[in-house]
């Protein structure tokens, strides 16, 4: 049975970035390792709802904290027996963004902290009635917010596809979510986490030699 390594973040703070890193370096050390992401935009219809709501295509859905988090996390429902396939081929499956952003960012939409109710309702709904599979670690890939902004609108000139959405051009959530982030990684939430400094280039040899 392999691990399930999580990575998360604000939006543009470089997660696919250290995702690519992280497997190369794994590789090299002879593991099997198997990426994934979410939301499966192009893959599954709830990420596809949800990808509509943060574009302002779903009417007054998208004003539903507990609406967004559901298509959320009904895209990883739909995706939980084919990551349970893969940990019991890989040594490693790496995901970009899993429940802890859904938790992270329903907590900073509604102004609560990791305590609130959302965190909670989050935790229920995924873990225990969908029953995903459960990171055996998570990793918190911290940048100020106005690199992640920078980060992101680079990203929106150059690759047409990647226009940012209304979750990542909102300053204030993102600042809200990265607190929100870091009260997650300082609980344990869900599995242990380790807090690393995105700013400049992330030693992905350092990073994995602890896993």
């Amino acid at each position: 049975m392999g691990k399930l390594i999580v990575i998360e973040g604000l939006d543009g703070a470089g997660k696919n970035t250290l995702a690519r890193a992280v497997t190369e370096e794994l590789t090299a050390r002879g593991a099997h390792v198997i990426g994934r992401a979410f939301p499966r935009y192009g893959e599954d219809i709830h990420a596809d709802l949800a990808r509509d709501g943060l574009h302002g295509r779903l009417g007054d859905l998208t004003e539903s904290v507990n609406g967004m988090a559901l298509l959320f996390a009904l895209d990883r429902r739909a995706a939980a027996d084919q990551l349970r396939a893969d940990l019991d081929r890989a040594d490693v499956v790496l995901v970009d963004r899993y429940v802890a952003s859904n938790a992270a960012y329903g907590a900073a939409r509604l102004h609560q902290d990791a305590d609130g109710e959302i965190v909670e309702w989050v935790r229920a709904l995924e873990i225990d009635r969908f029953g995903i599979p459960v990171p055996d670690e998570q990793i918190l890939l911290r940048v100020p917010v106005a690199v992640a902004a920078d980060r992101a609108r680079s990203r929106e000139s150059t690759d047409a596809t990647r226009a940012r959405d209304s979750y990542e051009s909102d300053d204030s959530l993102q600042t809200r979510c990265g607190r929100v982030y870091e009260q997650l990684a300082d609980r344990g939430w869900l599995s242990p986490w380790r807090v690393v400094d995105g700013v400049g280039q992330v030693d992905a040899a350092s990073l994995v030699a602890a896993f």
